[in-house]
């Protein structure tokens, strides 16, 4: 099969190891950089172009889409699926699952258990979105914000409404989250591929931070999950239609509680903590799905 990854440098861990992956199992494999991709939008005969050359031919792509990078990526993806290229995920699954909001919102919408969350555009709400989650301490984050940059712990309702007060002098969306203590600083990291949990890890934030963000100097190990948790991973993934995700989940008393839907997961952190060839498994799963026309949006959305 010839197998493209879309991704911002062939340097990346993730991009790397999926080019591997696939040479090794004999497929013909391609790093295209997105932002050098220009389209023909047409009815007839839609393209890519790509450094002065038209991309023909490929089975099927690995969007490994930068959240910088969102609009453009995405729009790259659709064409591709309107010439009937399979892709790993697809571009509205990408865009919903970027959209902090919106994600939050099916996965509710679908009984999916997440720490309580208020979201408000109106400068006199502060008191009452905090009050919506149980009061301090809580977790206050942009919706644009990645990697936790722009994710802020207020422990008192002093330092919570300085904090609102001070993105909204930035014109910036925010939700205001309720705090969940007893998951000491850690979350779980879901590998999904398909229908099944692949991989999964346990991350703890550096002492004193309670974000568990590996670029931010957190730690994994490998972790046995529970059958609750896996099927709320799955069940997360499938809502957002991605068919690749990395699904974290906080360990509270009411159980599994879903933080964040992500459709590029690195690979990096779950290949060595748990020491399994996720990106050949993401190999696999291309070889026995990716088919001619085998998108369920073909472009659309």
């Amino acid at each position: 099969m010839k197998i493209a990854v879309l991704s911002r440098s062939e340097n990346i861990y993730s991009t790397k190891r999926l080019i591997e992956a696939g040479q090794e199992r004999g497929h013909e494999m391609r790093v295209v950089h997105t932002r050098h991709c220009y389209m023909s939008i047409n009815s007839e005969k839609p393209g890519i172009h790509y450094d002065g050359e038209s991309l023909l031919g490929f089975d099927a792509i690995i969007p490994r889409i930068s959240p910088t990078n969102t609009f453009y990526g995405t729009a790259v993806v659709r064409q591709f699926e309107m010439m009937g290229v399979f892709s790993v995920n697809e571009s509205v699954a990408i865009s919903r699952s970027r959209d902090k909001l919106r994600s939050l919102q099916l996965l509710a919408r679908k009984g999916i258990g997440m720490p309580l969350t208020g979201f408000g555009n109106r400068p006199d709400a502060a008191q009452d979105l905090i009050e919506l989650v149980g009061g301090p301490p809580l977790v206050i984050k942009l919706l644009e914000g990645t990697q936790g940059v722009g994710v802020v712990l207020a422990e008192t309702h002093q330092a919570a409404e300085s904090v609102i007060d001070a993105f909204r002098g930035l014109k910036a969306f925010f939700l205001v989250q309720e705090y969940i203590k007893e998951a000491g600083g850690a979350d779980i990291r879901c590998f999904v591929i398909g229908d099944k949990v692949v991989a999964s890890m346990m991350r703890q934030g550096q002492e004193g931070d309670f974000r568990s963000n590996l670029h931010r100097g957190g730690s994994a190990q490998i972790i046995k999950i529970t059958p609750e948790e896996r099927a709320t991973a799955v069940k997360a993934a499938k809502i957002m239609g991605l068919n690749v995700a990395g699904v974290d989940v906080l360990r509270s008393k009411r159980g599994p509680l879903i933080m964040e839907v992500n459709s590029s997961p690195g690979l990096e952190g779950i290949e060595k903590a748990t020491g399994k060839d996720v990106a050949g498994m993401i190999i696999e799963f291309i070889e026995k799905q990716a088919k001619p026309g085998k998108t369920k949006t073909k472009g659309k959305g």
